[in-house]
């Protein structure tokens, strides 16, 4: 009876976890239970981090199956959506991702580090934004630059 490679992995990792409490702890046996290390997230954390899941996945449904495919890649855009998420912000799954990043960060209880996370954010999909609208603006024309006159927010509605 083998467990295959996982089998292997396990007697890569127990051992390297046993060496380390070894070193940190002086001997090889479980500590008590620590009631600090608990992480018991407000439920409106739970709640803010549940529809940043939800509204993920359903952005997800607007895009081509064909952007899965090639990673950090524009992919030639077929239509100007105007319809679903798309009639508040020109990119709302960028927007809902940045909503599940500070979620994370509010659930971990590190507030201060969703700050940071929104700033790496607005840098890294600027750069992407202005690759796709290019793209957008050289394929559509005068159709998407209607569209951005009318969805004046990149990201949050209302905000940005």
């Amino acid at each position: 009876m083998g467990f295959g490679c996982w089998g292997c992995g396990l007697w890569l990792v127990l051992p390297s976890q046993a060496f380390v409490r070894k070193r940190l702890y002086g001997d090889y046996f479980l500590r008590p239970h620590d009631p600090k290390w608990d992480v018991s997230p407000p439920n409106w954390h739970r709640l803010l981090f549940c529809i940043g899941v939800m509204v993920g996945h359903w952005l997800a449904a607007y895009e081509g199956p064909e952007l899965h495919l090639i990673p950090e890649k524009v992919v030639v855009p077929t239509a100007v959506v105007q319809f679903g998420p798309y009639r508040w912000v020109r990119h709302p799954i960028y927007a809902s991702t940045m909503l599940l990043f500070v979620s994370y960060c509010l659930a971990l209880r590190a507030p201060i580090s969703s700050l940071f996370v929104i700033a790496v954010c607005l840098m890294y999909y600027e750069q992407k934004v202005k690759l796709e609208e290019a793209s957008m603006v050289e394929t559509f024309g005068e159709k998407y630059m209607e569209y951005a006159n009318k969805v004046k927010y990149k990201f949050i509605p209302f905000v940005y």
